[in-house]
Protein backbone atom coordinates (compact mmCIF):
# COMPACT_ATOMS: atom_id res chain seq x y z
CA UNK A 1 0.00 0.00 0.00
CA UNK A 2 1.47 3.06 -0.95
CA UNK A 3 1.46 6.35 1.00
CA UNK A 4 0.33 9.33 -0.86
CA UNK A 5 -0.85 12.68 -0.28
CA UNK A 6 -0.62 14.37 3.24
CA UNK A 7 -4.05 15.73 4.59
CA UNK A 8 -4.43 15.89 7.68
CA UNK A 9 -1.92 17.09 11.13
CA UNK A 10 -3.28 16.89 14.80
CA UNK A 11 -1.83 16.76 17.95
CA UNK A 12 0.02 13.49 17.79
CA UNK A 13 -0.67 11.79 13.94
CA UNK A 14 -0.14 12.95 10.72
CA UNK A 15 -2.73 11.56 8.26
CA UNK A 16 -1.98 10.40 4.52
CA UNK A 17 -3.97 9.01 1.47
CA UNK A 18 -3.63 5.86 -0.08
CA UNK A 19 -3.83 4.21 -3.54
CA UNK A 20 -7.09 2.83 -2.11
CA UNK A 21 -9.38 5.58 -1.56
CA UNK A 22 -10.96 3.99 1.72
CA UNK A 23 -7.89 3.49 3.27
CA UNK A 24 -5.47 5.36 5.19
CA UNK A 25 -2.23 5.85 6.99
CA UNK A 26 -2.02 7.27 10.10
CA UNK A 27 1.50 7.94 11.19
CA UNK A 28 2.29 8.44 15.06
CA UNK A 29 4.36 11.57 16.67
CA UNK A 30 6.35 12.47 19.48
CA UNK A 31 4.45 15.33 20.19
CA UNK A 32 2.57 15.66 23.20
CA UNK A 33 0.00 18.08 24.24
CA UNK A 34 -1.99 18.68 27.31
CA UNK A 35 -4.86 21.42 28.81
CA UNK A 36 -6.45 21.71 25.27
CA UNK A 37 -2.85 22.00 23.39
CA UNK A 38 -1.73 24.81 25.93
CA UNK A 39 1.17 22.76 26.98
CA UNK A 40 3.02 21.27 24.49
CA UNK A 41 6.20 18.91 24.35
CA UNK A 42 8.32 16.04 22.92
CA UNK A 43 8.65 12.77 24.38
CA UNK A 44 11.38 10.51 23.03
CA UNK A 45 9.87 7.09 20.72
CA UNK A 46 6.01 7.83 21.77
CA UNK A 47 4.67 7.52 18.38
CA UNK A 48 6.45 4.28 18.09
CA UNK A 49 5.86 2.97 21.67
CA UNK A 50 1.69 4.37 21.46
CA UNK A 51 1.82 2.43 17.22
CA UNK A 52 2.91 -0.53 19.21
CA UNK A 53 0.39 -0.68 22.15
CA UNK A 54 -2.48 0.65 19.90
CA UNK A 55 -1.85 -2.18 17.63
CA UNK A 56 -1.92 -4.64 20.25
CA UNK A 57 -5.19 -2.74 21.44
CA UNK A 58 -7.40 -2.80 18.77
CA UNK A 59 -6.11 -6.51 17.52
CA UNK A 60 -7.48 -7.63 21.08
CA UNK A 61 -10.84 -5.85 20.73
CA UNK A 62 -11.26 -7.13 17.22
CA UNK A 63 -10.31 -10.87 18.10
CA UNK A 64 -13.37 -9.97 20.87
CA UNK A 65 -16.13 -8.80 18.97
CA UNK A 66 -15.23 -4.96 18.32
CA UNK A 67 -15.26 -3.75 14.76
CA UNK A 68 -12.29 -1.24 14.57
CA UNK A 69 -10.82 0.65 11.50
CA UNK A 70 -7.41 -0.77 11.87
CA UNK A 71 -6.02 -3.00 9.69
CA UNK A 72 -2.60 -3.89 9.84
CA UNK A 73 0.12 -2.28 11.60
CA UNK A 74 3.01 -0.95 8.74
CA UNK A 75 6.26 -0.24 10.40
CA UNK A 76 7.23 1.23 13.67
CA UNK A 77 5.47 4.40 13.53
CA UNK A 78 2.44 3.74 10.51
CA UNK A 79 -0.83 1.88 10.54
CA UNK A 80 -2.95 1.34 7.90
CA UNK A 81 -6.43 2.13 8.78
CA UNK A 82 -10.19 1.52 7.50
CA UNK A 83 -11.25 5.17 6.33
CA UNK A 84 -14.11 6.70 8.36
CA UNK A 85 -15.90 10.24 8.73
CA UNK A 86 -14.85 10.78 12.77
CA UNK A 87 -18.23 11.66 15.05
CA UNK A 88 -17.07 14.91 16.73
CA UNK A 89 -17.71 13.27 20.02
CA UNK A 90 -15.30 11.47 22.71
CA UNK A 91 -16.69 8.57 24.50
CA UNK A 92 -15.04 9.03 28.08
CA UNK A 93 -15.46 5.95 30.35
CA UNK A 94 -14.28 6.69 34.34
CA UNK A 95 -14.14 3.55 36.62
CA UNK A 96 -12.37 5.77 38.79
CA UNK A 97 -12.11 9.57 39.63
CA UNK A 98 -9.17 11.16 38.38
CA UNK A 99 -8.08 14.75 36.23
CA UNK A 100 -10.77 16.87 35.12
CA UNK A 101 -13.91 15.26 37.35
CA UNK A 102 -11.89 15.77 40.06
CA UNK A 103 -11.48 18.95 39.75
CA UNK A 104 -14.93 19.51 38.71
CA UNK A 105 -16.97 18.02 41.18
CA UNK A 106 -14.42 17.66 44.63
CA UNK A 107 -13.96 14.58 44.88
CA UNK A 108 -10.62 12.99 45.66
CA UNK A 109 -8.68 11.85 43.14
CA UNK A 110 -8.52 7.76 43.24
CA UNK A 111 -12.01 7.25 44.84
CA UNK A 112 -13.14 4.28 42.99
CA UNK A 113 -16.85 5.12 41.76
CA UNK A 114 -19.37 2.73 42.56
CA UNK A 115 -21.13 2.57 39.07
CA UNK A 116 -18.92 3.42 35.22
CA UNK A 117 -19.26 6.83 34.66
CA UNK A 118 -19.65 8.12 30.87
CA UNK A 119 -19.81 11.19 29.98
CA UNK A 120 -19.41 13.00 26.47
CA UNK A 121 -17.36 15.62 25.03
CA UNK A 122 -17.68 17.82 21.86
CA UNK A 123 -14.27 17.65 19.72
CA UNK A 124 -14.32 21.75 19.05
CA UNK A 125 -10.53 22.87 19.63
CA UNK A 126 -11.53 26.21 19.40
CA UNK A 127 -14.50 25.48 22.28
CA UNK A 128 -11.65 23.81 24.42
CA UNK A 129 -13.66 20.00 23.63
CA UNK A 130 -16.45 21.01 26.11
CA UNK A 131 -18.29 18.67 28.47
CA UNK A 132 -21.94 18.19 26.73
CA UNK A 133 -24.94 16.27 27.33
CA UNK A 134 -27.01 13.31 24.90
CA UNK A 135 -29.35 16.34 23.49
CA UNK A 136 -26.55 19.19 22.99
CA UNK A 137 -24.82 16.57 20.80
CA UNK A 138 -28.19 15.88 19.38
CA UNK A 139 -28.54 19.52 18.47
CA UNK A 140 -25.03 20.13 17.15
CA UNK A 141 -26.09 17.47 15.25
CA UNK A 142 -22.93 14.89 16.01
CA UNK A 143 -25.47 12.19 16.13
CA UNK A 144 -28.72 10.74 16.80
CA UNK A 145 -30.31 9.38 19.71
CA UNK A 146 -29.84 5.70 18.28
CA UNK A 147 -26.31 6.15 17.65
CA UNK A 148 -25.70 7.58 21.21
CA UNK A 149 -27.31 4.46 22.21
CA UNK A 150 -25.35 2.29 19.95
CA UNK A 151 -22.02 4.06 21.26
CA UNK A 152 -22.74 3.84 24.79
CA UNK A 153 -23.21 0.03 24.28
CA UNK A 154 -19.95 -0.83 22.68
CA UNK A 155 -17.92 1.67 24.29
CA UNK A 156 -19.65 -0.11 27.33
CA UNK A 157 -18.18 -3.51 25.96
CA UNK A 158 -14.55 -1.69 25.38
CA UNK A 159 -14.44 -0.93 28.84
CA UNK A 160 -15.11 -4.10 30.30
CA UNK A 161 -12.61 -6.08 27.67
CA UNK A 162 -9.71 -3.49 28.59
CA UNK A 163 -10.26 -3.26 32.07
CA UNK A 164 -10.04 -7.21 31.83
CA UNK A 165 -6.83 -7.16 30.04
CA UNK A 166 -5.44 -4.59 32.27
CA UNK A 167 -6.41 -6.48 35.30
CA UNK A 168 -3.54 -8.97 33.85
CA UNK A 169 -1.06 -6.84 33.35
CA UNK A 170 -1.75 -5.65 36.85
CA UNK A 171 -2.36 -2.32 36.15
CA UNK A 172 -5.82 -0.18 37.17
CA UNK A 173 -7.30 1.15 34.26
CA UNK A 174 -8.89 4.44 36.01
CA UNK A 175 -10.43 6.19 32.72
CA UNK A 176 -9.89 6.50 28.63
CA UNK A 177 -11.43 8.31 25.98
CA UNK A 178 -12.60 6.89 22.63
CA UNK A 179 -13.56 8.25 19.14
CA UNK A 180 -15.50 6.65 16.42
CA UNK A 181 -16.81 7.19 12.91
CA UNK A 182 -18.37 6.05 9.83
CA UNK A 183 -17.07 3.67 7.06
CA UNK A 184 -18.15 4.52 3.27
CA UNK A 185 -21.02 1.96 4.39
CA UNK A 186 -22.21 3.82 7.19
CA UNK A 187 -21.13 1.85 10.25
CA UNK A 188 -20.80 3.13 13.10
CA UNK A 189 -17.03 1.59 13.88
CA UNK A 190 -14.17 2.08 17.10
CA UNK A 191 -11.11 4.84 15.14
CA UNK A 192 -8.35 7.07 16.10
CA UNK A 193 -5.73 5.36 18.80
CA UNK A 194 -6.14 3.48 22.51
CA UNK A 195 -2.78 4.23 24.24
CA UNK A 196 -1.41 5.60 27.57
CA UNK A 197 -2.15 8.78 25.60
CA UNK A 198 -5.75 8.37 25.87
CA UNK A 199 -6.17 6.29 29.19
CA UNK A 200 -5.05 6.76 32.80
CA UNK A 201 -3.33 3.46 33.74
CA UNK A 202 -1.64 3.18 37.73
CA UNK A 203 -0.07 0.40 39.00
CA UNK A 204 -1.83 -1.87 41.44
CA UNK A 205 0.70 -2.02 43.99
CA UNK A 206 1.96 1.49 44.02
CA UNK A 207 -0.77 3.25 42.00
CA UNK A 208 2.19 4.79 39.96
CA UNK A 209 0.86 6.87 36.98
CA UNK A 210 2.19 5.15 33.97
CA UNK A 211 0.45 7.51 31.23
CA UNK A 212 0.40 10.77 29.92
CA UNK A 213 -0.29 12.41 32.93
CA UNK A 214 3.37 11.97 33.93
CA UNK A 215 4.04 14.42 31.10
CA UNK A 216 0.79 16.63 32.07
CA UNK A 217 1.70 16.92 35.63
CA UNK A 218 5.74 17.85 35.31
CA UNK A 219 6.57 13.52 36.77
CA UNK A 220 9.14 12.59 34.14
CA UNK A 221 9.60 9.52 33.17
CA UNK A 222 7.35 9.52 30.45
CA UNK A 223 9.24 7.14 27.72
CA UNK A 224 9.75 4.74 30.75
CA UNK A 225 6.01 4.26 31.39
CA UNK A 226 4.54 3.82 28.03
CA UNK A 227 7.91 1.54 27.62
CA UNK A 228 6.33 -0.54 30.83
CA UNK A 229 3.32 -0.70 29.26
CA UNK A 230 4.24 -2.07 26.07
CA UNK A 231 6.09 -4.31 27.81
CA UNK A 232 3.61 -5.86 30.27
CA UNK A 233 0.92 -5.91 27.45
CA UNK A 234 3.38 -7.86 25.50
CA UNK A 235 3.53 -10.47 28.31
CA UNK A 236 -0.13 -11.01 28.36
CA UNK A 237 -0.95 -11.20 24.64
CA UNK A 238 1.84 -13.00 23.17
Amino acid sequence: MDKKDFLYEGKAKQIYSTDDENKLIILFKDDATAFNAQKRGTVESKGVLNNTISTMIFNYLEKNGITTHFIEKLNEREQLVEKVDIIPLEMVVRNYVAGSMSQRLGIVEGHKSPVTIFDICYKKDELGDPLINDHHAVVLGAATYEELKYMYEVTDKINELLKSLFDKMNIILVDFKIEFGKNKDGKIILADEISPDSCRLWDKDTLKKLDKDRFRRDLGGVSEAYIEIESRMKNVLN
